[in-house]
């Protein structure tokens, strides 16, 4: 997997391998280990989220103040442009933003860190989104 870092420090584009033939595809979405050496952040998903759009719907801009979350986001059917905003308190890119097209035929995922504001637009008749 290639894991990119945006020009917003701690924000990262991740583009798996995937592995397809006669049956269909395969690909790892995410490993710990390797996200940690690659990136020096360690992270623990404690949920796990799906949403159906339909295309024009804007879903976010979504925070958490009390008890923020790191998440990693992408469309496993149709497109979404998905956009984060760095709210960090002291951080040198606050209020900057960062937009990522996210396919399922492109299988990009972001990852967006604790203190990001991010939400997306749905690009196709129907988005699936996790």
């Amino acid at each position: 997997m290639k894991i990119i870092e945006t020009e917003i420090q701690g924000l990262f584009v991740i583009e798996p391998d995937v592995y397809c033939d006669s049956r269909g595809y395969f690909f790892e979405s995410f490993n710990k280990r390797r996200f940690e050496e690659q990136t020096g952040i360690s992270v623990d998903f404690v949920q796990d989220n799906e949403s159906r759009s339909t295309y024009g719907i804007v879903r976010g801009l979504h925070f958490q103040k009390q008890f923020p979350q790191t998440k990693l986001v992408r469309a496993i059917r149709g497109a979404v442009y998905d956009v984060a905003v760095d709210l960090r308190p002291g951080s040198a890119t606050y209020g900057k933003w960062h937009g990522e097209l996210l396919t399922e035929e492109n299988g990009h995922q972001f990852l967006i860190p604790r203190g990001f504001a991010h939400g997306f637009l749905v690009l196709t008749d129907i988005a699936e989104f996790c």
